[in-house]
């Protein structure tokens, strides 16, 4: 059920797109998911989950953000429980004990150019197309200059890979920033006309789930349904990446999809499993530590590496008990 925009003060200036799914459960209280962008192909293995979590008694309700900002402060003030993304930033600046437990994807994004280019070390003082800024590949921009020593030139924003495709297919940029999926649908229509540098290996996170800790101590069983369900579904897709479209409710907000993104599931799944997308342990102690790595190296958090602990940023117990 989508319902209309609303505006409130406070910390929250604009929520996009409110889409509430109210499911009837075992529990007195519903958790409150802040998604951070409405239903798309990317998150068909999330409502899989969502729908194993309902079967096991998670009672739920979940809401789209425009953007990845907006979940984050969601959480933060309270409104929502548990939250899309990757808040380093906030988590250390933030009183509130905000804290990670399920990686939900890795940073697999792909700098693709004109033929203008064929390394990384082209685009010194070059400008680059990104999604957004602070956010994934404005990251991944900063770890690239930190890394190879060189400094990209003017950053533009246009949030959505797809998008950001289509200003490269125009002539509009001549490098950009883009998620495997556009990447590959880019191969495989004009791979002779654009180049995809060589990129070097990331298994930080893109996305995570994330709430406050208060919250998850006191709803540890709820917590741990939504978690094991979540396991589940990355194993068993792993082994099997059909089963998604084989899972996912043609009546849920996923089936409502159009029916060429439907179509489109298994190759989407297919391709994200061989390209490292998504962690089948859900992230735990490996992803806390290149998350550290590679949020410190862009710039989202603050002070020397070696005093980051896994503890200011994760909580594990979920997860590990889910295992």
């Amino acid at each position: 059920m989508k319902h209309l925009l609303q505006k409130f003060t406070g910390v929250l200036a604009a929520m996009a797109l409110i889409c509430g799914l109210a499911i009837t459960g075992a529990h007195a209280a519903k958790i409150k998911i802040a998604l951070a962008e409405t239903p798309s192909d990317e998150l068909a293995a999330f409502f899989v989950a969502l729908d194993r979590a309902k079967a096991n008694g998670l009672d739920y309700e979940w809401t789209a953000f425009s953007d990845e900002e907006l979940a984050i402060q969601a959480v933060l003030s309270g409104q929502m429980d548990i939250g899309f993304g990757t808040p380093y930033a906030a988590m250390q600046k933030s009183k509130a004990p905000i804290r990670i437990i399920y990686q939900l994807s890795k940073l697999k994004f792909f700098p693709v150019t004109s033929k203008k280019y064929s390394k990384l070390e082209e685009l010194d003082g070059q400008p680059i197309l990104l999604h957004s800024r602070g956010g994934g590949t404005d990251s991944i921009a900063n770890v690239i200059e930190d890394k190879l020593k060189i400094k990209l030139g003017k950053r533009s924003y246009v949030p959505g890979s797809a998008n950001r495709i289509v200003a490269l297919i125009a002539g509009q940029t001549d490098a950009t920033i883009v998620d495997l999926s556009n990447k590959n649908k880019l191969v495989k229509q004009q791979g002779d006309k654009f180049n995809v540098l060589p990129m070097f290996e990331v298994d930080a996170s893109d996305e995570a789930l994330f709430a406050n800790l208060d919250w998850i101590k006191a709803n540890e069983k709820d917590v741990g349904i939504f978690v094991k369900a979540l396991l589940s579904v990355y194993q068993d897709m792993a082994k099997d990446p059909t089963i998604i479209s084989k899972q996912t409710d043609p009546n849920g907000p996923i089936g409502q999809l159009p029916k060429e993104i439907l179509d489109s599931l298994d190759g989407f799944y297919k391709d994200a499993i061989e390209g490292g997308l998504y962690d089948p342990n859900g992230g735990g102690r490996k992803a806390a530590k290149a998350d550290m790595e590679w949020y410190h190296a862009a710039g989202q958090l603050t002070g020397e590496l070696s005093s980051l602990k896994i503890e200011d940023f994760w909580y594990l117990k979920p997860l590990d008990s889910a295992k």
